[in-house]
C-alpha cells in the first residue's frame, strides 16, 4: 500500500489515492478508527468516561492521525497510547 492510502485513512489526508474508491476507503478510515477505539477503551476505559463522548473522539481521531503507531496489530496500540498521551499532555 502506498503513504497516501496510509495517510488517507488515518485521516492526515482527504485526497483520494488514485486507483482507490472514496465510499470504500471511508469505510476502511472508520473501521481503523473503531478498532483503535475498542482497543484503546478496552485497556483504558476511565479515559473514555471521564472526557465524554466528543472528547472521546477527538482523541482517537488525533491517535489515529498523528501517532507513530505502525503496528500491524490493534494489540499494539497500548504502548502507542501511553506513548501519544506523554506527548501531547506534557
Amino acid at each position: 500500500m502506498s503513504d497516501a492510502f496510509y495517510d488517507y485513512v488515518r485521516g492526515r489526508s482527504d485526497v483520494v489515492p488514485e486507483g482507490h474508491n472514496e465510499r470504500g476507503l471511508q469505510a476502511y478510515r472508520h473501521l481503523v478508527w473503531l478498532g483503535a477505539s475498542q482497543m484503546v477503551e478496552s485497556h483504558f476505559p476511565e479515559v473514555r468516561r471521564e472526557l465524554g463522548e466528543d472528547a472521546w473522539r477527538a482523541l482517537i481521531a488525533a491517535f489515529v492521525r498523528d501517532s507513530r503507531w505502525q503496528s500491524h496489530y490493534y494489540g499494539d496500540l497500548k504502548d502507542d497510547f501511553l506513548a501519544f498521551l506523554a506527548e501531547h499532555t506534557a
